[in-house]
């Protein structure tokens, strides 16, 4: 595999090594946390495997929490347009991608979820900074690359596909979750419909999808790294959303995995 990676992605300098090793690192830590049962505290998993007196706690609502989360990365994409405007195609890809991405998550905060608790700041801090430190570091990674030959191995229309399919599955789960509440009803479902049938987090999984498509058409090791971390997360989180749906609703289909079908 080793000698494979020349051909795949740019070479990194030592600072952006660096920096990838720790993405992969802390994401990987807090998908773990998240087995463990310390939670990111949003969600179902709001005031959960937490030790502190929920008195003590600062909490905004799930839709501020995750209009912040998401602004700052949407922001710096949309900036990098103006920043870099002058770049290849590989990199003009990178920036609409990732652009898209969050500003299609702010969309669907405001128009699309339906919410049910809070989020406590304790948790929405990282996650901002999370999202907003990976877009920088990703478009970064990309502007370095700029003076480097391409990898042997070009990535990038695999990526487009990938990318597609991903922010396509998401948004499609993601209305079907909505589908299952009211306007005004904050009980929790199972949800049906789409690959909800095999798995509880299929939104989850077209995510990962999405940001692997990123990491092709970047082909940084940045890129990459982000888009492991970030999967190594996602696992931890719907492991412990099946573990929570086993728990709350006996009739939950036992056949129904985590995150992908007839495997996790």
């Amino acid at each position: 595999m080793l000698p494979m990676l020349p051909r795949l992605f740019f070479p990194p300098p030592f600072f952006i090594k660096a920096m990838s090793v720790i993405c992969v690192v802390s994401l990987g830590n807090v998908g773990l946390s998240e087995i463990r049962g310390k939670h990111m505290q949003y969600s179902k998993f709001l005031n959960i495997g937490e030790k502190k007196p929920i008195k003590k706690k600062i909490q905004v609502s799930s839709r501020t929490g995750m209009l912040i989360a998401y602004t700052p990365a949407f922001l710096a994409g949309a900036a990098s347009f103006g920043l870099f405007p002058n770049e290849d195609l590989r990199f003009l890809l990178v920036k609409s991608t990732l652009t898209f991405h969050f500003f299609k998550r702010i969309l669907e905060v405001l128009f699309v979820h339906r919410y049910s608790g809070g989020m406590e700041v304790e948790s929405l801090i990282p996650i901002t900074l999370s999202y907003f430190t990976s877009s920088v570091f990703i478009i970064y990674a990309q502007h370095l690359a700029q003076a480097l030959p391409e990898p042997e191995i070009d990535l990038k229309y695999p990526g487009i596909a990938l990318f597609v399919v991903g922010i396509s599955g998401n948004f499609y789960h993601h209305r079907l979750l909505s589908k299952l509440r009211s306007k005004n009803d904050k009980e929790y479902k199972v949800p049906k419909g789409g690959l909800f049938d095999l798995v509880i987090c299929p939104h989850y999984l077209f995510e990962i999808l999405g940001f692997l498509g990123i990491s092709l058409i970047a082909q940084t090791l940045y890129a990459f790294s982000f888009f492991v971390g970030t999967t190594l997360y996602l696992m931890g989180r719907s492991y412990v959303t099946r573990r929570w749906y086993l728990s709350q609703f006996k009739d939950f289909p036992k056949d129904v995995k985590a995150l992908i079908p007839s495997a996790f």
